[in-house]
């Protein structure tokens, strides 16, 4: 990672960076410490700071009680003995699993809850199944390492979040479907860009388009939707990577394929839709660090009715750090409320979040202090 590009995703300068690096400038504050934290995917902040060893996750991400269960079936060897599950069956649940991550606030606890058994149930069908039957337990697998990659998000379990995202990819190939490759495309590319690897992500996404790309003749609307999906993927990793240009002429093939989408459609996966795009204009400008063009973005979209719960504490944090970009702290706390009214479990682990909280329970006039604190306490952070 260049200078430039780690100046940029903790909102200082490349020079800056270097200045901290060769002692002109002072240890960073607590705050700007786990930024740079966040941004390294440093689990110990001993790593910066060469003092006494405090692990990150005590500011960060906490672990989910249900994390260990989620890991011991992700590890387990699933043997072939006793009768499959019904594909049918299989496929109800893993719907009915999306479903629920949308309509709950704490997504992350049903999932904890449903994962383990949908894990271990689809391994054995793609243990025991064979041919055409085969393929589709392999893409239902898929689809079920997808999910747990929503639960992994956020939390101190790194290599357990790339063994789930590798081995999506490769259960993807092997079903041999268009829709479970792209999937699996679009997560490991988050995985890529989440830990630095720009390059990495961008290969990945370029190539999981040209995989998709011959199949878009035909393509249904879940096909179409995917292909927008890693369009955008491709504008998030420009925009973090600093390339304004690349970043928003990606964002407006996106949104063209959005536009041509049934009007209330949702995708259970991406959550591409015409309305998410919306949600992802401010993304873009706030990675891009255009203040003016972010609290524009936030105000016209605060609002959007995201069919979602997860999805719209998400974009409100989004919408908070446009705020935060622009300094402005009151409208900042409001939001970031709003967020942890709507998914407090998205806010509880969300890096951005806790890292602008952690920051304004320490600085600025004693009543905004109180407000940080109070939501800080309530999404579970020690400050």
């Amino acid at each position: 990672m260049t200078r430039e590009v780690l100046g940029a995703l903790v909102g200082k300068s490349g020079s800056w960076v270097k200045a901290v690096e060769t002692g002109r400038l002072q240890q960073p504050k607590l705050p700007m410490l786990l930024r740079v934290a966040e941004a390294l995917r440093v689990k110990d902040l001993a790593e910066l700071t060469g003092d006494q060893s405090l692990p990150v996750h005590l500011f960060a991400g906490p672990g989910h009680p249900a994390l260990p269960a989620v890991r011991d079936a992700v590890n387990d060897l699933v043997l072939p003995d006793g009768p499959p599950p019904p594909l049918d069956h299989l496929r109800a649940r893993i719907s009915a699993a999306w479903r629920a991550r949308h309509a709950a606030p704490d997504h992350r606890t049903v999932l904890g809850g449903l994962l383990p058994g949908l894990i271990r149930d689809a391994q054995k069908a793609v243990r025991v199944y064979q041919g055409d039957d085969q393929r589709s337990a392999q893409a239902m697998l898929t689809s079920v390492y997808n999910l747990a990659q929503f639960f992994l998000a956020y939390q101190p379990a790194a290599d357990l979040l790339w063994r789930v995202a590798e081995r999506a990819m490769t259960a993807a190939l092997e079903a041999d479907d268009p829709q479970a490759v792209g999937g699996a495309v679009w997560l490991l590319a988050q995985a890529h860009r989440d830990a630095g690897d720009f390059d990495a992500a961008e290969v990945v996404n370029r190539q999981g388009l040209d995989l998709l790309r011959p199949h878009m003749h035909e393509a249904g609307t879940g096909l179409r939707a995917m292909w927008g999906a890693l369009l955008f993927e491709a504008a998030y990793t420009a925009a973090r990577a600093g390339e304004s240009g690349t970043a928003w002429r990606l964002w407006d093939r996106a949104n063209d394929v959005a536009e041509r989408l049934p009007h209330d459609y949702y995708d259970p996966m991406t959550s591409f839709s015409g309305v998410i795009m919306g949600a992802h204009a401010v993304t873009t400008a706030v990675e891009l660090r255009q203040g003016a063009e972010s609290e524009r973005q936030a105000r016209r979209t605060a609002s959007l009715a995201i069919p979602s719960q997860p999805r719209r504490g998400r974009h409100l944090i989004e919408v908070a750090r446009a705020h935060h970009l622009n300094n402005e702290v009151q409208a900042t706390l409001g939001t970031l409320d709003a967020a942890y009214t709507a998914a407090p479990e998205t806010i509880r682990y969300n890096g951005y979040a806790r890292g602008i909280l952690t920051e304004l329970t320490g600085k600025g006039p004693a009543q905004q202090r109180r407000r940080a604190q109070d939501l800080a306490d309530r999404a579970g952070l020690m400050v």
